[in-house]
């Protein structure tokens, strides 16, 4: 399942090949999805993943895709960029526990994309 990631103000941010591995465009590796969540490469649970939104672990919209049903009001999605040449995928850390789901919020995140995927 081919992703295409989208942040609050409709710019192409990040896409996944295989609805798992999660690139920026430039190419670079910054995360993977599993059962649900999102993890960066350290093992860090970082979000949610659901009805083609990522949602940061307060319940917050950070990108959403373009069959995204719900969430905040989307904007405009920009043109998608070139992809880049992808890295190499760094080696997985041990996952953190799963948190609890939280309660959808219908906002979007404060946090930057940059934060997010390197926390």
């Amino acid at each position: 399942m081919a992703l295409n990631l989208f942040d609050s103000g409709g710019t192409p941010v990040a896409y996944s090949d295989d609805g798992m591995l999660l690139y920026l465009f430039s190419g670079e590796p910054v995360g993977y999805m599993e059962k649900g969540s999102v993890y960066s490469y350290s093992g860090r649970h970082i979000g949610f993943f659901e009805n083609g939104w990522i949602m940061d672990n307060c319940g917050y919209a950070v990108l959403f895709s373009e069959n995204a049903k719900g969430g905040p009001i989307r904007p405009i999605r920009g043109i998608l960029p070139i992809k880049g040449i992808k890295g190499i995928l760094p080696i997985k850390g041990i996952q953190e526990i799963k948190p609890l789901k939280p309660i959808r919020q219908i906002g979007w995140s404060d946090i930057s994309i940059n934060l997010f995927f390197s926390q």
